[in-house]
């Protein structure tokens, strides 16, 4: 049974608090799925669990839209895509990000939506939705 929790996040502070939160569970393996509409706050969600990974707070957190991956050398490696321009599990095989998944990092998977019937059971999953300009609801699902 999947483990479910909901957070509703008033800020953009709370959602990088909330991430830095997250980030304590988190551990070489793990896969982060996020869902979520254009502006949901997916990126500043992951820019809150690369700065607490991190050991510099000078690491530019952008989502890599068209080259697809960015690779954040911190403590335990964070593999950031971003799948928005990916149309479905085969174009993501063709360009070999599969390997990723066993690898010795953490991905951290925007536009997971594309991608769904592929990612590994463990798969932690991040639905985020607006409320209101500020406020978003956090549901994260098969969480520690």
């Amino acid at each position: 049974m999947a483990k479910i929790k909901k957070i509703v996040s008033n800020s953009t502070k709370e959602t990088i608090q909330f991430a830095k939160d997250l980030s304590k569970h988190l551990k070489k393996g793990s896969i982060v799925a996020f869902l979520g509409d254009l502006g949901s706050g997916k990126t500043t969600f992951i820019k809150g669990i690369v700065k607490a990974l991190s050991e510099t707070k000078n690491i530019n957190v952008t989502s890599p839209t068209f080259v697809y991956l960015n690779i954040y050398g911190v403590k335990i490696p964070i593999y950031h895509f971003d799948l928005y321009r990916i149309k479905d599990k085969d174009h993501f095989y063709e360009m070999g990000f599969e390997e990723y998944f066993s690898s010795s990092g953490i991905c951290l998977i925007e536009w997971s939506e594309n991608i769904l019937d592929i990612l590994p059971k463990d798969t932690i999953f991040i639905k985020m939705t607006h409320i209101t300009e500020q406020t978003r609801e956090i549901e994260i699902t098969n969480a520690f």
